[in-house]
């Protein structure tokens, strides 16, 4: 048998599932359009206009979710 791992079968597959928004490749590019209608409803919500800018990178817009998700479950 091989030593390669295989994700597969990997007894903890969500280890390795959530990166650091700085850290992903593409996380310069700008946010999608799922992140942009999200961040704008989780803005709104929050009462926190400012948190939405349309100029926002993917990595941005994610640690704006999170920060938003996080104030919302208080």
């Amino acid at each position: 048998m091989s030593d390669i791992h295989n994700p597969k079968t990997d007894p903890d597959p969500a280890s390795n599932t959530e990166k650091d928004p700085d850290d992903w490749v593409t996380g310069d590019e700008p946010m999608t359009g799922a992140q942009g209608s999200y961040l704008k409803t989780l803005s709104e919500q929050a009462k926190e206009p400012d948190a939405f800018a349309e100029d926002l990178s993917k990595a941005e817009a994610s640690k704006r979710i999170d920060a938003l998700r996080e104030k919302m479950k208080m």
